[in-house]
């Protein structure tokens, strides 16, 4: 899969499936109000936050990766897509995000987490106020989880 860009509409129907599970869960949205679709996921791949999601499988992978979030775990587009979500924090620390992601897929979503991640070149963060939710369509069919955040700190 290419990255998101003009000719794949920045992944539109992937940012909606995102867009809509957000003002389902949450009652507000996680961008722009006031942009048109591509527009609206256009604005999300260069958004001055992080948003990625994964997908459902046992060992879930990474789907989706904004452009900051590629600066700040130093991966490429297709780095990020191959990586196992569970791979962004160090083994010690893979316990508590599986915890997180536990009470996500039972509770619908989750604000406020803190956690260390690590980046491609072993450089550690400590990711702030985060909110994660389910992926959830109009049918009810569960796609994943989401996470988003603007807050995090060099270790």
């Amino acid at each position: 899969m290419l990255s998101p860009n003009p000719d794949n509409q920045y992944l539109a129907e992937h940012i909606t499936l995102l867009r809509q599970s957000y003002q389902r869960l949450l009652g507000k949205d996680f961008g722009p109000a006031n942009l048109e679709l591509i527009a609206f996921a256009e604005a999300i791949y260069h958004a001055p936050y992080v948003v990625v999601s994964h997908d459902t499988q046992a060992d879930p992978v990474f789907n989706y990766a904004n452009l900051l979030a590629q600066q700040l775990f130093e991966l490429t587009w297709q780095e990020f897509i191959q990586l196992p979500s569970r791979c962004s924090a160090e083994p010690p620390n893979q316990w508590e995000r599986a915890q997180l992601l536990e009470s996500v897929a039972s509770q619908g979503y989750s604000q406020g987490y803190e956690g260390i991640r690590i980046a491609k070149s072993g450089r550690r963060f400590r990711i702030q106020d985060v909110t994660v939710w389910n992926l959830m369509d109009n049918g009810g069919q569960y796609h994943g989880q989401a996470a988003i955040y603007s807050q995090w700190q060099f270790l």
